[in-house]
């Protein structure tokens, strides 16, 4: 059964701080179109730029997940991807007002809340799922992070974090879906140890902070002056320490309530991938960096599945558009210069040829004869000749004109081609043909593999003594 897209059916707005910033921000979720997924716009910034929140677009994972894109930033984007992930929201629009979205409480269950009540609604389109097809690693030794994804039809994810610490030691989180994620693991808030709360207030990096939205563990023995005057940076009358080892400002909602905030964050972090995924994730001692790394690998896969799938394959038994005979018909090039064998498809913007490579081709005498390459400037003009083929096809006569190539750019050799390979020329304008003047992209398969691509611009001429 398909499950369809989703988004909200309000705006709704929610405000509070930055925790790095310390800037007061208003953010609002709008419904958005299918297919449109998660991207964020700086209001406050004169042309309003949107920002995809995408793994490529990530510019700093130091304290937080920062994405930048043109010209605007947005800071700790994760919480807030993390609750549209766990609520199985896949298109919306967030209008901020400033760099950094609102820390809240520290963790995700605001966010949720807010869209929960605004209410959902299905869209026309199908949620594409990326299944991940095979176990998937990335690891840091030297920071002893282990990450793993594997094939399973559901969203699952296992969290363990060791800090070497005995207050936290070693703890695990999970859940076996991702509808658990609203109950399990939303409202479980962000932690960081008393010597790194030090270390932020001295260097003036948490101009937000307040211990209301973040569970500090203590990790070293503090006296009541330290504590007198922690209460003071934070405007307490007092603050103590909890039996469980963290300040008394909050008790905690979960035991292992840091172990299911890092795999929120993990949540949050690979929402950037793009799509929903399909997979169990498992990780030992992740971070943003490590998660951002991840996100990345998992991407470059799916990229190069999907080139892999809009690779077509041609029977090389079915009658052709147009065989060597009917090319030597339109075009003027003869052997040993005619590079193309079959026209495989034609229509008004694209054209497919084949060219077969044997060890009998008169250049193999003179070009590396000891390990035969096809030359590349040889693949470009074949690619030119299928073009040609396209641009011809345009006028009544085409054996009263010629196709002039005026440029080449952002030609590229991917592989090698050797006697025996068959390559697939596939050349697609770029715009309508204007005034005799055509520019297309141009392809060079073998196999699934791209061997060459370039970008042309020709020209029609029609030949001397054929005027009318």
């Amino acid at each position: 059964m398909n499950v369809k897209q989703r988004t909200i059916k309000t705006p709704v707005s929610v405000s509070g701080t930055g925790l790095h910033t310390g800037q007061r921000v208003t953010m609002t979720f709008n419904p958005a179109p299918e297919n449109h997924g998660y991207k964020f716009r700086r209001v406050d910034m004169p042309g309003s730029p949107i920002i995809d929140a995408d793994v490529d677009n990530v510019t700093d994972t130091s304290r937080g997940t920062t994405i930048s894109q043109n010209g605007a930033t947005v800071n700790t984007v994760e919480h807030v991807l993390a609750a549209l992930v766990g609520l199985e929201v896949d298109n919306v629009l967030i209008d901020m007002d400033g760099p950094e979205t609102p820390i809240m409480d520290g963790s995700s269950i605001q966010f949720v809340d807010v869209i929960t009540e605004t209410g959902l609604v299905e869209q026309e389109a199908d949620r594409e799922y990326y299944h991940i097809p095979y176990n998937i690693h990335y690891s840091e030794p030297d920071r002893k992070v282990e990450m793993v994804a594997m094939p399973l039809d559901d969203y699952r994810f296992t969290c363990m974090v060791d800090y070497n610490s005995q207050v936290l030691g070693s703890q695990h989180a999970s859940i076996s879906t991702i509808g658990e994620f609203k109950k399990e693991i939303a409202s479980c808030r962000t932690f960081c140890f008393l010597h790194e709360l030090e270390m932020l207030l001295k260097h003036d990096l948490i101009k937000g902070g307040d211990l209301n939205n973040a569970i500090v563990v203590v990790d070293k023995e503090v006296d009541e002056d330290e504590l007198a005057h922690l209460a003071k940076l934070f405007n307490r009358k007092d603050i103590n320490v909890a039996p469980q080892g963290i300040l008394n400002n909050i008790e905690l909602r979960h035991q292992n309530e840091p172990a299911r905030h890092k795999l929120l964050d993990m949540i949050g972090d690979l929402a950037l991938v793009g799509v929903p995924l399909k997979g169990h994730i498992m990780a030992a001692r992740p971070g943003h960096a490590a998660n951002v790394a991840f996100a990345k690998k998992i991407k470059a896969l799916i990229k190069k599945e999907k080139s892999r799938k809009q690779v077509k394959t041609y029977d090389p038994n079915a009658k052709p558009v147009y065989d060597t005979v009917e090319i030597m018909g339109m075009l003027p090039h003869r052997q040993p210069f005619l590079m193309i064998d079959k026209i495989l498809e034609l229509t008004k913007s694209h054209v497919v040829g084949a060219k077969n490579v044997t060890i009998n081709e008169e250049f193999f005498k003179g070009h590396f004869p000891g390990a035969p390459i096809f030359p590349g400037v040889l693949q470009i003009e074949g690619m030119v000749q299928t073009g040609g083929i396209l641009v011809l096809n345009t006028v009544p006569d085409p054996e009263n004109y010629l196709t002039l190539f005026l440029k080449i750019e952002n030609a590229r050799f991917k592989s090698k081609v050797v006697p025996g390979d068959t390559i697939i020329y596939i050349c697609d304008l770029l715009a309508p043909i204007r005034r005799g003047i055509a520019t297309m992209k141009g392809v060079g398969m073998v196999g699934d593999r791209v061997v060459v691509e370039a970008e042309l611009m020709a020209q029609i001429v029609k030949v001397k003594g054929t005027e009318a």
